[in-house]
């Protein structure tokens, strides 16, 4: 069933009106007819199963059927992914899979070693192409929320983020694969017990393509951040976040953890 987020002032007591490009996709590419069933939410809070009685040029407007808890597919740990700016669209791969897997939000930053260098003139654009693609991975994954794509950060604005989450962790390639100084570890070092915790904010840091400088590790460090390696082998900066959300998923229960 086709899901689609749309903003709180489209929900009325007893219906939604979808409009825009959503109401093209519905009626033009998947040709939905009155009687249809759709689910709709809010990206937070709402969500509903709606049935369609009105289509029109640039608008579909849908009964509510159905309330439902839009919390039901979220996991309990937050995540939030800090990604250095890589080269390319592989931000857009992070994003997307990282939406599929659960991310809770997205924060890119510039580093050190950061190749491309962030265009102030370029933002809106690519921070709206970002959002959209969040949002298409949402529907896709049947996501309750709409994760947050925020502003491009410098390293010092980061920095300064580390001491607000319950954890964060640096994925530095300098730790190499040995346990003791992998995900688990540090879970269970600071108390982020699998099951028993609860919501938990966590801050997981990815470095550009180059990595990151000595000096940013230490500084991490310093802000309250963990030092952790994914393993033996040296990982792309956009499989190393997935492969740490893939991580503190299993660990939270999500993925069939202990």
């Amino acid at each position: 069933m086709q899901r689609y987020f749309i903003a709180p002032s489209q929900f009325d007591a007893d219906r939604v009106t979808i409009d825009g490009d959503d109401a093209h996709h519905l009626a033009r590419v998947m040709r939905i007819q009155t009687g249809g069933r759709i689910v709709v939410c809010d990206g937070e809070r709402r969500e509903a199963l709606a049935e369609v009685s009105e289509i029109g040029a640039d608008r579909v407007v849908a009964r509510i059927v159905e309330e439902r808890p839009a919390s039901a597919r979220e996991p309990r740990w937050r995540v939030t992914i800090a990604q250095a700016l890589p080269k390319g669209d592989k931000l857009e791969t992070v994003i997307q899979k990282g939406t599929e897997l659960g991310a809770y939000a997205f924060v890119p930053f510039e580093a050190a070693r950061t190749v491309v260098r962030y265009d102030n003139r370029k933002e809106e654009k690519r921070r709206s192409r970002w959002t959209r693609i969040a949002k298409e991975a949402a529907e896709q994954a049947h996501r309750g929320r709409l994760p947050q794509v925020e502003e491009v950060q410098s390293w010092g604005a980061l920095l300064r983020r580390i001491p607000s989450c319950d954890l964060a962790l640096l994925c530095y390639e300098a730790q190499g694969g040995a346990p003791e100084r992998g995900i688990g570890a540090a879970l269970r070092r600071f108390g982020a017990q699998p099951r028993a915790a609860g919501q938990a904010d966590i801050l997981v840091i990815v470095g550009p393509e180059g990595g990151f400088t000595p000096e940013e590790a230490e500084q991490a460090e310093a802000a309250g951040a963990v030092s952790v390696g994914l393993g033996a082998r040296i990982l792309r900066t956009e499989t190393a976040g997935m492969a740490a959300l893939t991580c503190l998923m299993y660990e939270s229960g999500e993925m069939g953890g202990a």
